[in-house]
């Protein structure tokens, strides 16, 4: 249930791909290469497939399964990638998981999903992987921090009102939002996982001026929603921050937290 178009997750793909923590993706290569062959990944909220595409060449031979729940973004990622015999795709609800598609998976992979997703889901998720020894890549879950190198008075109203409503339902029950990358660490550790993680911030210049452009844009429902802010004053600072996307040394920084846990063998 990833919510999401495909035209926004084409737009933010080179951005991920660009935060991702490189100490992480390097311990989660050498963990794979070690595990017995065949490798089997599988990748939740796949969406178009963009963590396939970043971590496929990292892990040439394994098998994928991607996982989503919305037909069109799955259509999309089999456009893309085309007939693989190694990819399989799967149409699920991750709240009724059919949990045979764990049948010899070696690690779970996710990419800004988790922070959508409420401490009961992601209670019931990790205990179904330590119940069967399957490792996780959880990547670039929002942790709440968002700046911009230059400054406006209303910023920290701004990312307060967001915050708050990232807590929301997203379609996995009462968000954690910011608070997915702590409680997922805490989670893991306690499961018998052992844990590594990293930060993986998105660093928005002018090279990525529509995607700022559009991140803005998708900050207008979550203010409303919240409702204190102004509408006047949150436009005043919306046209302030339009102004800035395509200024030399103006950057977005919003902040993620890349996580790997893998079980104890």
């Amino acid at each position: 249930m990833s919510g999401f178009d495909k035209d926004w997750l084409k737009l933010r793909e080179p951005a991920d791909r660009g935060a991702r923590s490189v100490s992480l993706l390097d311990t989660f290569t050498q963990y794979l290469s070690l595990r017995p062959q065949p490798r089997t990944i599988m990748d939740i909220g796949c969406g178009t497939g963009s963590t396939y595409r970043s971590l496929s060449p990292l892990v040439p031979g394994a098998t994928w399964k991607l996982l989503d729940y919305e037909v069109a973004l799955l259509d999309e990622a089999q456009r893309q990638i085309g007939a693989v015999e190694s990819v399989e795709f799967h149409r699920q609800d991750l709240n009724h998981l059919d949990e045979t598609l764990l049948d010899g998976v070696d690690i779970v992979t996710a990419s800004a999903l988790f922070d959508l997703c409420s401490a009961e889901f992601c209670d019931l998720f990790v205990e179904k992987l330590a119940a069967r020894k399957i490792g996780l890549y959880a990547a670039l879950n929002y942790d709440g921090k968002m700046e911009w190198t230059v400054p406006h008075p209303l910023d920290g109203q701004i990312v307060e009102d967001f915050n708050q409503h990232q807590r929301f339902d997203k379609g996995f029950g009462p968000a954690l939002g910011p608070d997915a990358s702590d409680h997922l660490s805490t989670l893991c550790r306690a499961s018998g996982f052992s844990v590594k993680s990293a930060e993986s911030p998105w660093r928005l210049g002018t090279d990525m001026a529509q995607l700022q452009t559009d991140f803005l844009e998708g900050l207008q429902r979550p203010v409303h929603e919240i409702g204190n802010t102004d509408d006047d004053v949150f436009k005043e600072w919306l046209d302030f921050r339009r102004l800035h996307t395509g200024v030399e040394g103006s950057v977005c920084i919003v902040g993620h937290t890349d996580i790997l846990a893998v079980p104890h063998h």
